[in-house]
This record gives structure tokens, sequence and C-alpha cells, in this order.
């Protein structure tokens, strides 16, 4: 989307055709050469002028690893270019995620192939520049260092502020508080079975009205949990209401695991809590790329008691804060989809 407006921002002149998977909530736009489709869907007529623009487009963005690429023949001089969905890793993934070892020769195969559709690879860091080589498998010419374009709305003071005041809006109970944001990873077994691990009853009993807690939960686990009643001053789900981007603007405080966000919370220079409550049996099923503990930029909790001791005696070091901001925002100063655009558009370097 920010790769978008910069497009319309620069007054680009040629067609623009989204292909939405399941889930996506982009509506369109007011603008005649904006096409979109519901791609991987049942739409027919969708998937047949999906595969169409795939074929024909001069430029191809995606965010994620889809299968489909590994059966993709695109026209020369195509550049499909690999935004990814995060801006740093704290798990494995690609060629070096663990599962790799059990998948059959073919579909390990085909993983590659999808890898190699790559032509241009955005990076923020060099620090993820490095990951890319390992999980993709890249070379260094197909490194761009301009920069995660999603980065761009946490510079943007302005638009911060106007987010901020929308949630505000929404929820006032949080005027005035200390608001922390509990988001954690999304695991398989919450399909079957969710559970949140983090004891909220104990936070609000300990921590009292000064605080207010929100819940960003994944929205594969929608309709899995429900907020207690007599907890609802106190906690308030957020989950399927607003952007995660958008909610770190209002919070004060982040606790998450495995999650990606702290890469881009680290912008923002507040404090965060790491809650790997299952880190042994997610570490061999998952992987890390460095030591956990020694890697994240916060204090690690394995108990919601730790948590509560860290908020209250404000256990944080906001030197190691901004080091991890500088090292995994590197390229990323809040015109990363500025310099993409022009790099891939425009021609300028």
């Amino acid at each position: 989307m920010y790769v978008y407006k910069e497009l319309r921002k620069k007054e680009y002149s040629g067609d623009i055709v989204f292909l939405n998977s399941k889930g996506v909530k982009f509506k369109g736009s007011d603008k005649e050469n904006v096409k979109i489709y519901h791609f991987e869907t049942y739409h027919v007529f969708d998937t047949f002028f999906s595969i169409y623009h795939l074929a024909t487009s001069k430029h191809i963005l995606i965010d994620n690893y889809y299968g489909f690429l590994s059966t993709v023949k695109f026209k020369e001089g195509v550049v499909c270019t690999q935004l990814w969905h995060a801006a740093g890793a704290i798990k494995k993934f690609g060629l070096l995620d663990p599962s790799s070892e059990t998948r059959s020769k073919r579909a390990n195969k085909r993983f590659l192939k999808v890898y190699n559709q790559f032509d241009k690879i955005v990076v923020g860091s060099d620090q993820l520049a490095q990951i890319y080589y390992e999980a993709f498998a890249a070379s260094k010419e197909r490194i761009l260092k301009t920069g995660i374009p999603r980065t761009d709305l946490l510079y943007d003071q302005a638009k911060g502020e106007k987010k901020m005041n929308k949630i505000m809006k929404k929820f006032p109970a949080l005027e005035n508080k200390k608001i922390i944001l509990y988001a954690p990873t999304y695991r398989e077994s919450d399909l079957h079975s969710f559970e949140l691990h983090l004891d909220i009853s104990l936070m609000v009993e300990h921590l009292g009205e000064e605080y207010v807690l929100l819940l960003k939960l994944h929205p594969a686990v929608k309709g899995q949990y429900t907020l207690p009643e007599h907890l609802s001053d106190s906690v308030i789900d957020c989950s399927g209401l607003f952007k995660v981007n958008d909610l770190l603007f209002v919070s004060d405080y982040l606790i998450t695991d495995y999650s990606s966000i702290p890469f881009e919370y680290a912008i923002l220079e507040k404090p965060m809590i790491f809650f790997p409550y299952d880190i042994e049996s997610y570490e061999k099923e998952r992987g890390f790329w460095q030591d956990y503990t020694e890697f994240v930029p916060g204090p690690v909790a394995f108990h919601t008691q730790e948590i509560i001791d860290i908020l209250l005696n404000q256990s944080f070091d906001y030197e190691e804060i901004r080091k991890f901001k500088e090292e995994w925002n590197e390229y990323s100063q809040g015109k990363s989809s500025e310099n993409l655009v022009n790099t891939l558009f425009f021609n300028e370097d």
C-alpha cells in the first residue's frame, strides 16, 4: 500500500493491478487505471485475469511466499520484487526453516523455484540482507537497500497522531493511562486450542487502574477467546479492530514473543518485554537466527509475575533499544517507499 501511494504521488502513468488473496481488505480506488482481482480464491473470472496480468505486467511486487510462483514463467524483462512483510526476523524461515528437513526433495525444489523468482529483495538493513542470503539463497546483486516501505508510517508524526486520536476516540478509557500492548505470535496449535498464557487477571490486580492492557491476537484465532467481563475496564481486545502498526503509536509498552513487531516498534524507541513461555518447544520447531535471550532488545520473562515486576520497576535499557533500532532500520529512515519507487520505476539511485 505504501508503494502504491508513492506511485500515485509520483503520478505514475501505468496501469496498477492488485491481486488480493483471501482476507485482504483493500476495496479499490477512484482512479481509472487501478484494477483489483481476487486471486487464489473461488472467483474464476478474477483468477483468469490474475494469471493474465502476471504474464503481461512489467513489474510484480509481492509481500510473502506464494507457491504459484514456482510454475510461473515471466516474460523477458519483468522485475519481480519481494517486499516481504517484516523489517527483521527472530525465527527462521525459507531454506533454513527446520521443517525443510522433513519435506520431500520435490517440495524443497519447489520452494527454491519460488525464491529464484525474486529478482529484487527489499531490505532495511545489512542484518536483514544477511538473513535473505541464507533464507532465499539470494545473491548480493538481488538485494535492494532502499528501506522497508511499511516503516515509513512510524516516522510520520502527523499520521501517527491521527491514528492515535482515532483509537482514543474508539476507546476513551485509554485517556491518561499507561497502555500495554500484548501481541503474541501465531502458533499452529492455536487453531485447535487457543490459550492466552498471559495471566491478565493477575496483571490487573497488581498494576491497578494506572495501566490498561490491549490484546492484539492473530486473525486465525478469531472467536476462540472471550475476554472476561469483569476485566473489561482494564483490558481491551483490539483483535480485528485496528492494524498492529496503528496500535504501536498509542501503546507505551509492547509485550510479544517471536514476532517481527519489535523491529518496527524500536523505531519509536519505546520499551518492550519478551514473553517466550514456550521457548524450548518453539526453538525446536521453528529455530532462531540468533540466541534469543541475547538478541531481543528488552527483558525476557517466562511468567506473568516477572512481567509485572519489570513494569513496576521500569527495568528497561533504552540505549539497547536505540542500538537495536539503528542496526535493523539502517536504511529505513522514513523515505523507503520513495527510495524504492525511484529505483524501480524512475531509474533513480
